[in-house]
């Protein structure tokens, strides 16, 4: 009875978890602190300026742990939901141990760090952008460009093996958990599982999020459709099947994004 009242509640208070996140980051995209949120488009680039300039006063260690923190929290809302059967398949194996929930914990806290330093290595790379864009006049003045390439990668990593190898081990969550545990030196080992599977996570999806960069990384609207986009991949029977039309979408886009500022009378460049 007891064993059948856990299952029962485990994956409400995962979905509740989640909610949580929802509702924090729409709540903070709308407080006076929604700066700190909004990380700036690379589209705009140009225009915004600094880091510094655009998140207002503060140390820059003060802004990278306010921002890995917003990271964190949109990571948990996004893709939380998408690790959810890999969750349930573990919660299922360890349910007669007396250290299940602590194992369960380590699992969610390996995988939310391994996003946790893709985050880091997203910011990294947005603050090189911001100091080298405006070295070029050219590129400063036509941030779309940006935009474009950005598409354009991750339309073709749709279509790359790493993604189909990465997708095919986040579709497979029973099987992942299977190899990956033994019951010996168990600590390890859930923290090793989160880790593993954010990794083919952080794999299959990177090029998505990177996406985040260009539409807004505090736009709790556009979050919901690429989380959504990345939940459909991993977990429904024919997400395996959706990466190529996704990849044909973004591509398209990106062709859309070149027509429309380089075409007749559009003056650019």
């Amino acid at each position: 009875m007891r064993n059948l009242e856990r299952q029962s509640i485990f994956l409400p208070l995962m979905g509740l978890l989640v909610l949580l996140a929802w509702i924090s980051l729409s709540l903070w995209e709308f407080s006076p602190y929604g700066r700190y949120l909004q990380h700036g488009q690379w589209t705009q680039i140009g225009a915004i300026g600094s880091l510094h300039e655009a998140h207002g006063a503060g140390g820059g260690l003060e802004q990278a742990l306010i921002y890995i923190g917003g990271w964190v929290l949109m990571t948990t809302a996004m893709m939380l939901p998408t690790t959810l059967p890999l969750l349930e398949a573990f919660r299922r194996l360890i349910r007669l141990r007396p250290e299940r929930q602590v194992l369960l914990v380590l699992v969610i806290g390996g995988y939310l760090a391994t996003w946790c330093l893709f985050g880091i290595a997203a910011h990294g790379l947005d603050g090189v952008l911001r100091s080298l864009v405006p070295l070029s006049d050219r590129l400063s003045a036509n941030g779309w460009i940006l935009g474009a390439i950005v598409f354009a990668v991750a339309g073709l990593f749709q279509f790359s093996s790493l993604k189909y190898r990465c997708l095919e081990k986040c579709r497979a969550p029973l099987s992942f958990v299977i190899r990956r545990w033994n019951g010996q030196n168990v600590y390890r080992q859930a923290l090793m599982l989160g880790l593993d599977h954010g990794a083919y996570c952080v794999g299959c999806c990177w090029a998505l999020m990177l996406l985040m960069f260009v539409l807004g990384t505090g736009s709790v609207g556009w979050m919901f459709l690429l989380g959504a986009v990345m939940a459909a991949e991993k977990n429904l029977p024919f997400g395996g099947r959706l990466a190529a039309p996704l990849g044909v979408f973004l591509l398209v886009t990106a062709s859309l994004i070149v027509i429309y500022h380089l075409g007749p009378g559009s003056g650019q460049l």
